[in-house]
């Protein structure tokens, strides 16, 4: 297998050609109706907990809501700002900052979400103590997601970085030592299950582990996830305060949603929010 370097695109997305013009300004819409709530997800956990654990409680309050898929990081951005999309949940804050900055958007988050660490996977290793010297281990090639890659390198003692490192700018250049002389392959982050059956190591995302089929159980190593790396519910800034915004909040924060998703064994392993019971 040939792993690509190429980091993914942050070109923005343009909405399919074929749309006619009477569609297309529909879709650009801010809002057809008060109670329509269109929610964006990228492959992986976020949309069945939002669909089994939120919606039933928007319903509730007259909500209807419609989904939509992305298949590329920027996409979900984009048509939060675009108007497209009201909010959209798969993303932490540093990567959304970093889209902010780099796009021009004006998007922020309003709540933190549970979430899936990422996780050092292996088919060829049962445990960290096998891995031999000169290992190839795959790791996403975007800065922000790079860094918490190393820094489950750093916290094995495989790699050690220099100080001060920025996670939005870290790569390669910044490890200072490499004692193990693994080899580091970076690589589109949804690729990363994928090259599992050519690489020793794989940091995987926890969303695209999960979308995957692999479990958070069965990492060799997962991160200690810091709240910069919860991800959260991201809307326009011009509606931090909107009602529909403020209703998925509190839906997100009820003990309803807690209890269903403590009860779930399916998501054994979550990074929590700071607002759960403990």
């Amino acid at each position: 297998m040939r792993f690509s370097s190429r980091a993914p695109s942050l070109a923005r997305w343009s909405v399919v050609p074929l749309l006619g013009g009477l569609a297309l300004s529909l879709l650009l819409h801010v809002s057809a109706h008060a109670a329509d709530l269109r929610v964006g997800f990228m492959p992986g956990p976020y949309r069945d907990a939002f669909t089994n654990g939120i919606e039933p409680q928007l319903k509730k309050l007259g909500y209807t809501v419609k989904y939509v898929e992305f298949s590329q990081g920027v996409q979900p951005n984009d048509a939060v700002e675009r108007g497209q999309i009201d909010a959209n949940i798969f993303q932490h804050s540093l990567y959304l900052n970093a889209t902010n900055k780099q796009q021009n958007f004006d998007l922020v988050p309003v709540v933190h979400v549970p979430t899936p660490p990422m996780g050092l996977y292996s088919q060829r290793h049962k445990s960290l103590d096998t891995v031999p010297d000169g290992a190839t281990v795959t790791l996403p090639a975007d800065p922000v997601n790079a860094a918490r890659a190393l820094n489950i390198l750093a916290a094995i003692g495989w790699v050690t970085l220099k100080p001060g490192v920025s996670p939005l700018s870290v790569s390669e250049r910044d490890i200072a030592s490499n004692p193990k002389r693994l080899k580091l392959v970076p690589l589109d982050a949804a690729q990363a299950p994928r090259s599992l059956a050519d690489a020793d190591l794989a940091a995987v995302q926890g969303n695209f582990a999960v979308a995957s089929g692999l479990k958070l159980t069965e990492a060799l190593k997962l991160e200690d996830m810091t709240l910069p790396y919860v991800n959260v519910v991201a809307v326009k800034r011009s509606n931090e305060n909107a009602k529909f915004a403020k209703d998925i909040v509190a839906a997100y924060q009820s003990a309803e949603f807690q209890q269903f998703f403590k009860a779930n064994p399916v998501w054994a392993g979550y990074r929590l929010p700071d607002y759960f019971a403990k």
